[in-house]
Order: structure tokens, then sequence, then C-alpha cells
């Protein structure tokens, strides 16, 4: 592990990389997971307000855990989560958009857990540059718990 509680500072942030919306995995998702009109119904879709289909906000959220894991859990000395505080889908995300994360480390706390653990309360964002400029289209903001280093 090379990411332990004490590397987590209020204030630094990881860059988790890019996801590309591909259509087929959303409407998979959707019609699995969330299966309402203006994710599934292309037609109905495209006649409403929305213009088109749109990603459910939970396919959002799980692109955002998958590269979560994949660039910081991944190296972490992680224990679990006791959860989120908040979860915004903030604007609609459609199929062919690139989506960037961002994790900031927010706070960090002793954990009631036992000395060898601390909790880090982290914010999430997936942000769409194109068409409006840093766009935060996905907030979300939780508690995960962190191993100390070995000493």
């Amino acid at each position: 592990m090379r990411l332990y509680f004490e590397d987590l500072t209020p204030g630094r942030s990881f860059d988790l990389g890019s996801v590309a919306i591909d259509e087929a995995e959303m409407l998979e998702f959707a019609r699995r997971f969330d299966p309402q009109w203006y994710h599934v119904d292309r037609e109905r879709a495209a006649a409403s307000t929305w213009g088109g289909l749109i990603a459910s906000g939970w396919f959002t959220a799980s692109l955002c855990m998958r590269i979560y894991v994949d660039e910081v859990l991944s190296q972490a000395a992680a224990d679990t989560s006791p959860g989120l505080e908040e979860l915004r889908w903030l604007a609609a995300v459609r199929a062919g958009d690139t989506l960037r994360g961002v994790l900031t480390v927010v706070d960090v706390l002793d954990s009631s857990r036992g000395p060898d653990l601390g909790t880090a309360v982290l914010r999430w964002e997936m942000i769409r540059d194109d068409p409006i400029p840093d766009q935060v289209v996905l907030r979300m903001q939780g508690r995960g718990w962190f191993h100390r280093r070995p000493r």
C-alpha cells in the first residue's frame, strides 16, 4: 500500500482520470437498474424537454466509484465506508460525454472504530468540460475509513 490515512490531508486532491459515456453501457445499466422513460425510451425522451436520452444518475455515480477504485483505493490502505452524506446530480449526462473525476479530502478525523484507523471526509466530483467548461454534473460527499501507517 502506498496511501495511508496520514497521506490524506485536508485540501489534497486526486485526479481520478476520465471516462467516456458509452451509449450501450448507459442503456444496459438503465434497463437493468433504473428503467425510467428518460433513460430508456429514445422517442419519448427526444420529444421531452430533455431532447434525448439522459444517463441515470446512479450510472454516473457507479462510473465515479469505478475510477475512484482504480486510481485511489487500489493503492490505499482502505478499510470500508460508513456511507455518503451527500449525493447530487447537478446536470444531465448523455452518451458521448467525457467526464473527469476529482477527489478532494475535506477533513480527517480519528475513528471510533479503533486507533489503527482514521476517518477521511471525501468529496467526489464528476466534471464535464463541453459544452460548459468545468461543469460539475455529479457531487458526492462521504466518509472512508483508512488504516494508519504501520509503526
